[in-house]
């Protein structure tokens, strides 16, 4: 691949990620937010983000980055990943405990409540399984089938979640981020033929 081929790949991804994080950053209603709370939303947006890279990374999508290095750098935007999550849940919880409260509980009135806590179970069991997969003795074949599931309750859930809130970032920004989410992972479970007997190993 050519240089102002992978250039243009990696602006893209940039453009896709920062687009709305800078539009969120400019958000009248940050005005009427305590610091707190700013830092739940921005650290579910980066969540959001990162949901955008991880499959460019499996899939081989991203130029200089294919292989074992794909593989590595999937693992940190993963750790990554679960602390935005962290930071998100723990932010909303100084906030606002019972709120956090119904959420988990599943009795929240708001419907993205249900997907964002669906999401955020998915993320830490994927983070589990992926710390103890060698410990455990799962074969290539049951990896790849219960990575690829969660994976796809991560993206799912998180996609709903934020489509449906209704707060500072931007609406079209983010159902293009979102819309890049889903489509990409969509794609790269097409491509690897995850479900298939015969899938090549990533």
């Amino acid at each position: 691949m050519d240089k102002s081929r992978a250039g243009l790949i990696w602006a893209a991804v940039a453009i896709a990620i920062l687009v709305p994080l800078v539009a969120a950053a400019a958000s009248p209603l940050l005005a009427w937010r305590e610091p707190i709370y700013i830092a739940a939303g921005f650290a579910g947006i980066i969540a959001l983000g990162l949901l955008l890279i991880q499959p460019l990374l499996i899939g081989g999508y991203l130029p200089g980055l294919s292989g074992l290095s794909a593989r590595r750098v999937h693992r940190w935007i993963g750790a990554i990943l679960v602390f935005a999550v962290i930071v998100h849940v723990v932010a909303l919880w100084i906030t606002s405990p019972p709120d956090v409260i119904d959420a988990l509980l599943f009795v929240s009135p708001t419907p993205f409540s249900v997907w964002g806590v669906l999401a955020m179970w998915a993320v830490f069991a994927a983070a589990i399984l992926a710390t103890f997969r060698k410990r455990l003795g799962l074969r290539p074949r049951t990896w790849r089938l219960l990575h690829t599931s969660l994976a796809v309750v991560i993206v799912t859930g998180t996609v709903v979640h934020a489509a449906l809130i209704e707060g500072t970032m931007e609406t079209v920004t983010k159902l293009a981020l979102c819309a890049l989410v889903f489509v990409v992972t969509i794609k790269v479970l097409f491509d690897l033929r995850v479900w298939a007997r015969s899938a090549p190993s990533r």
